[in-house]
């Protein structure tokens, strides 16, 4: 495979194109559950990028539960029933759910269609307005998460004390 057509509209980091083209490739079973996932040379080669950029996209897939790793031996997709649903706590991002079963935007714009321009335009606003509420919620936690660990942190320093 090649590299992930680039876009000056699309400006994800390289690593999340990477771990979506990856993700797309476990979830339509071209990697298998239990196969072993490309190394990290293999994918810096695949997608063009540097080695952190490559583990990069690999953390992403495994923080959805997409993967998992062998310390010493890689990383390996993780196991899913036959209807594709993944038993590991997979639980894909929101923009996905909402638009894996659309066109990507660059294969629309490449069918010539006179329209395509406003039909991708909108499918990117809708991803983009899913990615936004989405990326507001996990900062919205994070804080909180923030808050907890600084007031536990202040009650076991009173508890020493």
């Amino acid at each position: 495979m090649s590299p992930a057509p680039e876009s000056k509209q699309d400006r994800r980091p390289p690593y999340q194109h990477a771990a979506d083209e990856l993700r797309r490739d476990i979830l339509k079973g071209r990697i298998k559950p239990g196969e072993q996932m490309p190394s990290i040379r293999e994918l810096q080669e695949r997608f063009g990028v540097a080695n952190m950029t490559a583990r990069g996209a690999l953390n992403v897939l495994r923080d959805e539960g997409l993967i998992y790793t062998i310390h010493g031996r890689g990383s390996f997709v993780a196991d899913h029933d036959a209807a594709g649903e993944f038993s590991a706590g997979y639980t894909p991002p929101a923009w996905y759910l909402a638009n894996r079963d659309k066109t990507p935007p660059q294969a629309e714009q490449m069918e010539g269609s006179p329209d395509g321009s406003e039909a991708t335009g909108a499918i990117l606003t809708e991803m983009l307005t899913a990615l936004r509420d989405e990326l507001r919620s996990l900062s919205a936690d994070h804080q909180e998460l923030r808050r907890e660990v600084e007031e536990l942190k202040s009650q076991q320093s009173k508890s020493q004390s």
